[in-house]
């Protein structure tokens, strides 16, 4: 089954889940992969989907040995698997990472739909991202909204700070993209 196939199915099941009318464009996995390559270390993203950012992650020169995968949907986590030989694939929830990803992760890059989760779920992923994450490194992450994906509070309780990245026109809808570090 196809990309489109398959986002499109998935969308018509659950659109609260897929949170978005098409899949990632190519110009928004370039912009989520700036930054990362070969010199990254170890990336994790989360919630794959179909795979359009890790296709931009590897472009990026990011080794399929140095890529793992953090998907819910196990119809996701069947395509991925499939596509991406050499990458590691994970079949539970984001908030979970740390109970398959050991500490020390370069970048996390993240196409979950945060914004249209409850505050507390946000939150939970957000930090378990930073559980993971080597000091220093980015969680990367994009939203459609005129916003960070997450609000000042969420931002200072959980000890971040943000820095906005590229808009992307060039998306269905349009998107930007945020980098968090730990404060």
């Amino acid at each position: 089954m196809n990309d489109l196939t398959l986002f499109a199915r998935k969308l018509l099941r659950n659109p609260q889940q897929v949170s978005a009318v098409a899949p990632s464009s190519r110009a928004l996995a370039r912009a989520m992969a700036e930054g990362v390559g070969p010199q990254t270390g170890r990336v994790v993203e989360f919630g794959p989907g179909t795979g359009r950012l890790t296709r931009g992650i590897l472009a990026a020169g990011v080794p399929p040995g140095h890529l793992a995968l953090v998907e819910l949907d196990a119809d996701f986590v069947r395509h991925l698997r499939q596509d991406f030989p050499g990458v590691t694939v994970h079949h539970l929830g984001a908030d979970r990472a740390g109970e398959v990803i050991a500490p020390g992760v370069g970048a996390v890059v993240s196409g979950l739909p945060l914004l249209s989760m409850p505050v507390a779920l946000r939150e939970a992923i957000v930090a378990e991202a930073f559980r993971i994450l080597a000091p220093g490194a980015p969680l990367i992450q994009f939203t459609y909204g005129q916003k960070p994906p997450l609000g000042p509070q969420s931002i200072e309780r959980l000890g971040l700070r943000v820095e906005p990245g590229r808009k992307v026109w060039m998306n269905l809808p349009p998107a930007r993209v945020y980098r968090f570090f730990r404060a």
